[in-house]
């Protein structure tokens, strides 16, 4: 009975969309299959393997309280895609019995006998990024370092978002996605990022979101070469109210981390990465 009891559960979180751990279900979005240590795991966090018609696209850990992502891990892979215009939400956050795909809010509501109330209960919801005021949706995951349409709509999720001041996501931030990535990826064969937000003291949504006070973003690639493997990194990070960003290495990006999360250590990748 046990063993069948471990094999229905190996079976389930192979498949579902809240899993357990990384390593059990998406570990591929993972440099050496290796996610952050658990210093930056919030109470009540969930594991999100981000599903989109039946495939996944990146991981994402998910602070419940705050309704808010902690860090979302991709492969970097930017290709010429159109813009996705809708936003989705994570069934899974409400319970397991619900699609194990991400579904348009009102969809959910409308075909799940789900109400509002109860969504909102456990992530942010449509209503919680209305009438922003100097801030916006600010993606951690960004559409454009994905390589297709259904790539791309993965990120729109509500869970990969956090209320990002909007002349850093408009400007030093966009830089930084869109052309100091591309230049730092040249020779680069596979590409690990993990983009974070650290949680700050303030709210927006009637206290139901909160809004960073950092956001930061660590990669490590393997560099294209013939006869030796090799690999690099670097980071960023930013403060969430100023137009900056700050170029660290991938050992200070964690020392920061370590501070600001009062840790004795973080590490965002496998050791093998060098910092």
């Amino acid at each position: 009975l046990l063993l069948l009891q471990v094999l229905v559960s190996c079976i389930w979180l192979g498949h579902s969309e809240v899993v357990t751990s990384f390593e059990s279900s998406c570990p591929q979005f993972f440099f050496q299959n290796t996610p952050p240590d658990k210093a930056l795991d919030p109470d009540n966090s969930a594991h999100i393997c981000q599903r989109y018609m039946n495939q996944y696209y990146y991981a994402t850990l998910y602070d419940r309280k705050k309704r808010i992502p902690v860090y979302s891990a991709y492969i970097y892979n930017p290709k010429s895609s159109k813009r996705p215009n809708k936003w989705l939400v994570e069934p899974q956050l409400i319970g397991l019995e619900y699609p194990k795909d991400m579904k348009n809010e009102s969809t959910l509501l409308e075909e799940y006998n789900v109400t509002l109330e109860q969504l909102s209960e456990s992530q942010a919801i449509l209503q919680d990024y209305k009438n922003l005021m100097g801030l916006s949706r600010g993606h951690l995951n960004p559409s454009s370092h994905q390589p297709n349409f259904r790539s791309r709509t993965a990120t729109f999720t509500l869970t990969n978002i956090v209320p990002q001041d909007a002349k850093l996501n408009e400007g030093a931030w966009k830089i930084y996605e869109q052309k100091t990535m591309m230049s730092l990826t040249r020779g680069c064969n596979t590409t690990y990022v993990v983009v974070g937000a650290v949680p700050g003291n303030n709210y927006i949504a009637s206290g139901r979101v909160n809004k960073p006070s950092y956001i930061w973003s660590g990669a490590c690639c393997k560099v294209d070469t013939i006869h030796t493997e090799s690999w690099k990194s670097w980071a960023v990070i930013a403060e969430n109210d100023r137009d900056a960003v700050q170029s660290l290495t991938l050992g200070e990006l964690e020392t920061r981390l370590a501070q600001l999360y009062n840790k004795n250590q973080v590490f965002l990748f496998h050791r093998s990465c060098p910092r």
